[in-house]
């Protein structure tokens, strides 16, 4: 494909707007709103979320992890292995932007906030109602790390099989849990005709969330 026919490529946006007087005075509150929405729209992948961190360089990196919660509607939950890349550096640095984009609705959901870690029963609990293959998984991927070969992969699979062989669960590894990124901005996009796209920027306060809108 040439760069001039990706430059070509554009879609009106019409299906929804975004108003002060209809959208929620809690920034997280609109946010169910809109995850509820999504999930009856019967999107592909929902709960899918952009998580980027920063290095101790100050080099960004993103990836693709799944919401799996919103506790105490303070925060967005997820999980992964603490020696990963994205761990270490929230490690360094316990800050982390989402990003939500659902095509579907012509929506998009940007979030700023700082990270800690999950309680341990919290993420034990997650842990062993997933599949035991998931379980498993999570136990043989040095995630983040190299490793030689897929073949490498497949033979500790079969190690923690052998390891934990006739046990259901398994117990949580040590080095597996629970993140959430407590928010302090959180932005809805909602695509409109013309490129004038509706945004409205919720900012934690002492008192809770003062709203102001930005121009697209």
């Amino acid at each position: 494909m040439q760069d001039q026919s990706l430059a070509d490529l554009r879609k009106t946006y019409a299906q929804h707007e975004l108003s002060e007087a209809a959208a929620d005075a809690d920034g997280l509150r609109q946010f169910r709103r809109w995850l509820d929405e999504a999930l009856q729209a019967q999107l592909d992948e929902p709960t899918a979320m952009t998580v980027a961190t920063v290095g101790p360089d100050g080099q960004p990196s993103a990836r693709i992890v799944l919401l799996k919660g919103l506790p105490d509607d303070a925060g967005f939950l997820f999980y992964t292995n603490y020696d990963s890349r994205k761990g270490q550096e929230m490690a360094t640095t316990p800050k982390a932007a989402l990003t939500f984009f659902w095509p579907g609705l012509e929506r998009q959901v940007r979030v700023e906030g700082t990270v800690e870690k999950a309680p341990e029963a919290q993420s034990t609990e997650y842990f062993q109602s997933r599949p035991r293959s998931s379980q498993v998984g999570a136990w043989a991927s040095p995630q983040s790390q190299p490793i030689a070969s897929r073949e490498v992969l497949e033979q500790r699979e079969a190690e923690i099989e052998q390891r934990f062989a006739g046990q259901d669960p398994l117990p949580r590894p040590p080095h597996w849990g629970g993140y959430v990124v407590r928010p302090h901005r959180i932005e809805f996009w909602q695509g409109r005709p013309s490129r004038l796209h509706d945004r409205l920027l919720y900012e934690k306060t002492a008192t809770g969330w003062q709203r102001s809108r930005l121009a697209p």
